[in-house]
């Protein structure tokens, strides 16, 4: 497998307190990975420090066979780069298909543009039916959806995805579960962090599991779903 991001010794600190530790994964091309672990283990640190969204304070991270460290944000995304934050981030007041189509503010072709607009609302049907509504107006799960059709507006390389089942009902779980398996079926690797390990299990191929910001334990998610220790610690089992 080519890899498409390598990340090695990753360290993060907010102040005085350090968040990462000694952080490194890999995602190869087109693979999922996911990243488990509690609340307040460096899930999310380590997506924004991926992102340059958080300044990392030791380690490298390499995208494509780059160096990507001194890039900011932008720079990151115009390489694919994709990242979908927890708790949506979308401007309220903006209709959802506004909202959908700042998703592609970098991209000038315009036609490929609306023939992905078109795709995400026959992806997600809940978007089409909503599309000329304030993205303020939604549940918190269709706003969470709306959040996820943005990132893939930008065509990304690698998807960085921040919990995207909270506040979601069983049936939008289901949808976003379905479309991850075809992102993945359509060539795009995916990083994703979520609270439910198990779903995150089996929707990758390999896993990470981060404490305390540190790496545990990592190898191909079969392997994970029979660890005992993971099964009682993150899957009730």
């Amino acid at each position: 497998m080519k890899m498409l991001l390598e990340v090695r010794g990753l360290a993060v600190a907010y102040g005085h307190a350090r968040v990462l530790n000694d952080v490194s994964l890999e995602v190869a091309e087109g693979e999922t990975v996911t990243l488990i672990g509690a609340n307040g283990a460096g899930k999310t640190s380590c997506l924004r420090a991926i992102s340059g969204l958080t300044p990392q304070a030791g380690g490298t991270i390499r995208f494509a066979g780059e160096n990507i460290e001194a890039l900011t944000p932008r720079e990151r995304l115009e390489r694919g780069l994709v990242h979908v934050p927890e708790g949506k981030r979308l401007f309220p007041r903006m209709t959802v298909r506004e909202n959908l189509g700042l998703g592609a503010f970098r991209r000038r072709d315009a036609e490929a543009v609306k023939r992905d607009m078109d795709a995400m609302m026959a992806r997600f049907p809940i978007l089409e039916s909503r599309q000329r509504q304030a993205a303020g107006s939604l549940s918190g799960g269709e706003q969470q959806i709306l959040a996820f059709a943005r990132g893939l507006m930008a065509r990304p390389k690698l998807l960085l995805v921040d919990e995207p089942t909270v506040g979601l009902s069983p049936i939008m779980v289901q949808t976003l579960s379905k479309t991850l398996r075809e992102i993945h079926d359509d060539g795009v690797a995916v990083l994703l962090v979520e609270q439910n390990a198990s779903m995150a299990l089996r929707l990758a191929t390999r896993g990470y599991l981060l404490e305390t910001g540190t790496m545990v334990t990592s190898g191909d998610t079969q392997s994970l779903l029979g660890n005992d220790y993971v099964r009682k610690a993150y899957m009730g089992l």
